[in-house]
């Protein structure tokens, strides 16, 4: 059977995403861990499309790849500042969470965050592992993303 196409979507369905998205980026996150978070939770995903989209966007504004492979491995990578360690944590804890202490978590990023800055993380978090699955259920091709 062929998977479902973006011109087959219900009307609105895609404009729902994009109004989060569009919410996401006037909501103040750094940019770098906005990146970091799409990334890493991508990772976590196997999600190729959306780790080839955030690495392009994430390049255009300043990221560097070395930081993004070390995502993989934030708890032992110096590079990254206790805010930015702190959301990966948040967004490890928040994709596997059946698998992860999210109270843990939640209290690391208490640490370096305010609860509106926590909010938009949660739903930052929230949105990518939902495009995660919107991208592997539907067949986006890795590497196919034009940015």
């Amino acid at each position: 059977m062929e998977r479902i196409t973006a011109k087959e979507l219900p009307k609105g369905w895609y404009d729902t995403m994009l109004n989060t998205e569009g919410y996401l980026k006037k909501a103040g996150i750094d940019p770098m861990i906005y990146h970091l978070v799409k990334f890493r939770a991508s990772a976590i995903n196997g999600c190729g499309y959306c780790m080839d989209m955030h690495a392009k966007e994430a390049a255009k504004d300043g990221e560097t790849a070395q930081r993004l492979f070390l995502t993989q491995v934030w708890r032992e990578a110096t590079c990254f500042t206790p805010a930015e360690a702190a959301a990966l944590h948040f967004t490890e804890a928040l994709t596997g969470i059946s698998h992860t202490d999210p109270k843990a978590a939640y209290d690391h990023a208490s640490e370096h965050f305010s609860k509106e800055e926590i909010a938009n993380l949660v739903l930052l978090i929230c949105q990518i592992n939902s495009w995660n699955r919107i991208a592997i259920t539907f067949g986006y091709e890795p590497g196919s993303y034009k940015g």
